[in-house]
């Protein structure tokens, strides 16, 4: 923040005669008015500490971001800035960010850190500490709670000094959604516990009522690696500290061949094409039933208003392989780009963001459940939210959360390198789904492209 506006907040909170801290511990309750006993909308208006600031952020397109949107003209009226948020396709957007970063931008004033550039946008520096802030009891809201944070949503975030540059605002758990388990019954199959009787269900359904067995987005970097190694397979040979790239390996080309056919066998059409929305569409319409992605984007299946197949859909652990169960796990966050230029409104709106009343609210009011903060999931009526046709999904969800916490196996994702790797992992899922190449050979290409890619670099391998 500039010294102008440092001077025009003080002078807010002078006129308005309340601490900062009683102010901000309001915004992260999301009810400032309550807080401070505010009636009048005269002494409320003064009370706004952020009077006359635009803040400025950047995300990719999320169901999170559309909860945010729902109420920040509460934190708007409370805290008396305009919160402007870009949304961007997640490709285009990791694209953008990566040049606005790595060219010391100064156009944002927050922005999501994607887990899978975390490890590089941290690494490299270009996002602002915040442990000031948080130490700051001036800054930052009596019972926030940074502790209070799953341990594991939060590893992604940390500086090799062990800053914190960042928070999360999704704990993304990777669990299978079955959107027409009335057809799977019908068929004679229960929930799939292994690979083999996976394809064996998706074979035997696909086209069933017009019913596309599979689908998924063509985010390939994110939906294939816990298939490659559950056939014990791996994106490195030892993360962080090896990066050498074990892509031409026959566990690999095995696993690429089994997740490739479940796009090209037993897809939509246009399955290769497809971004998230579009996928989750599908399901919701009944027209595709299973897919393996984080909980955020199969639990819409019976929380959207919009969704046809509520009492029909049932969840899942990822099936696992030979090798054991390694179901994705992530956490995106929101961060303040190291050149901000109002760093102080900035984390005004991420504390807000991620609070836990905040968090509550999403979870519970909109059906956000993909939740970072531990006091959320043990909410009693959190737990009951996800009893959902007779299943305990949250005992999915933290089976998640914990196996890859307690494994560490996903550290892959979190190295500087992965994008450029993961970019490989695309191309050649597209390769092998559209005929183009062979397992085999599409994987001893990414193996050959992404070690190219990783010198040029300055990696030793």
């Amino acid at each position: 923040m500039t010294r102008f506006q440092d001077r025009t907040t003080a002078g807010a909170l002078a006129q308005g005669k309340v601490k900062r801290r009683t102010i901000l511990r309001g915004l992260a309750g999301g009810g400032i008015a309550t807080v401070l006993g505010l009636k009048a909308p005269a002494v409320l208006a003064n009370s706004r500490p952020f009077e006359g600031v635009t803040l400025q952020g950047a995300c990719f397109q999320h169901v999170f971001h559309e909860h945010v949107k729902a109420y920040l003209p509460e934190f708007e009226e409370a805290s008396g800035m305009k919160v402007q948020i870009d949304f961007q396709a997640f490709p285009v957007y990791n694209q953008r960010m990566d040049l606005e970063l790595s060219t010391r931008g100064s156009s944002y004033d927050f922005i999501n850190i994607t887990f899978p550039y975390s490890g590089r946008w941290v690494g490299a520096g270009w996002l602002h500490p915040l442990d000031d802030f948080i130490a700051d009891a001036n800054m930052t809201a009596e019972g926030w709670d940074a502790d209070d944070f799953v341990s594991g949503t939060r590893a992604p975030f940390f500086n090799a000094e062990g800053q914190t540059c960042g928070f999360p605002w999704e704990a993304g758990a990777m669990m299978a959604g079955y959107a027409r388990f009335d057809l799977m019954e019908a068929a004679g199959f229960g929930i799939p516990e292994t690979l083999e009787e996976f394809e064996a269900m998706n074979r035997a359904l696909h086209g069933q009522d017009g019913v596309a067995a599979y689908v998924n987005d063509k985010l390939h970097h994110w939906n294939f690696p816990p298939y490659l190694m559950n056939f014990g397979g791996g994106v490195f040979r030892g993360a962080p500290e090896d990066l050498m790239p074990i892509l031409d390996t026959a566990e690999a080309a095995e696993a690429a061949h089994y997740y490739a056919a479940l796009l090209s066998d037993y897809g939509a059409r246009g399955v290769l094409s497809f971004t998230d929305d579009q996928a989750l569409r599908m399901q919701l319409n009944g027209q595709a039933n299973a897919r393996t992605n984080a909980m955020a984007w199969v639990l819409p299946l019976t929380q959207s208003p919009d969704s046809k197949v509520r009492e029909t859909t049932r969840y899942g652990m990822i099936p696992r392989g030979k090798a054991g169960s390694f179901p994705g796990s992530n956490a995106n966050g929101y961060g303040i780009p190291a050149e901000a230029r109002q760093k102080e409104a900035a984390w005004a709106f991420i504390q807000w963001a991620t609070s836990k009343e905040t968090f509550r609210k999403i979870a519970l009011e909109r059906g956000g459940l993909a939740t970072p903060r531990r006091s959320i999931i043990d909410d009693p009526e959190y737990r009951q939210r996800l009893m959902i046709n007779g299943q305990d999904v949250a005992s999915i969800y933290l089976k998640v959360l914990e196996e890859a916490g307690e494994g560490g196996y996903m550290k892959y994702r979190t190295v500087p390198v992965f994008p450029q790797v993961g970019d490989k992992l695309n191309k050649a899922i597209e390769r092998i789904a559209s005929g183009q190449m062979s397992a085999a050979d599409a994987m001893k290409a990414a193996q050959s492209e992404a070690i190219d890619d990783l010198r040029k670099a300055g990696i030793a391998l």
